[in-house]
C-alpha cells in the first residue's frame, strides 16, 4: 500500500507580491526552495492562514531574496502581507512512510530561514 505524506513545508511565509497578470504558479526565493527540498515546477499546496484558503499551484524560482509571490488566478486568493504555509507531499510505501521525516523550514516575517 502507498500513502501520501508531508514531504516538505515552508511554515508561515509572508506573501510579498500577488501578480494577477501572469500565467500561474508561486514564485519562491531560490534559497527557500533549496532549504525546503522543493524543485521548480513541483506541485505544492498553499494554505492561507489569514483567510483559510487552500489551493494548489506549482513552484517557480524567484530572483529576489525572501520573495513569495502568488501568480495568475492564485493571486486572487491572497493579499500582500498574508501568512501562508507552503506544503508538498510525496507518495511512498506505508512502511517507509512510518519512518519518513519531512523537511520543515521555519521563516520569520521577512521570509528569512530561522529553523
Amino acid at each position: 500500500m502507498r500513502v501520501e505524506v508531508l514531504a516538505s513545508k515552508i511554515h508561515r511565509a509572508v506573501v510579498t507580491d500577488a501578480n494577477l497578470n501572469y500565467v500561474g504558479s508561486i514564485t519562491i526565493d531560490e534559497e527557500l526552495i533549496e532549504a525546503a527540498n522543493l524543485t521548480e515546477f513541483q506541485k505544492v499546496e498553499i494554505l492561507n492562514v489569514n483567510n483559510g484558503e487552500r489551493f494548489s499551484t506549482y513552484v517557480i524560482k524567484g530572483q529576489k531574496r525572501g520573495e513569495i509571490c502568488l501568480n495568475g488566478a492564485a493571486a486572487r486568493k491572497v493579499c500582500v502581507g498574508d501568512v501562508v504555509i507552503i506544503v508538498a507531499y510525496a507518495s511512498m510505501k506505508f512502511k517507509k512512510a512510518k519512518k519518513f521525516e519531512p523537511t520543515i523550514v521555519h521563516v520569520n516575517d521577512k521570509n528569512e530561514i530561522v529553523g
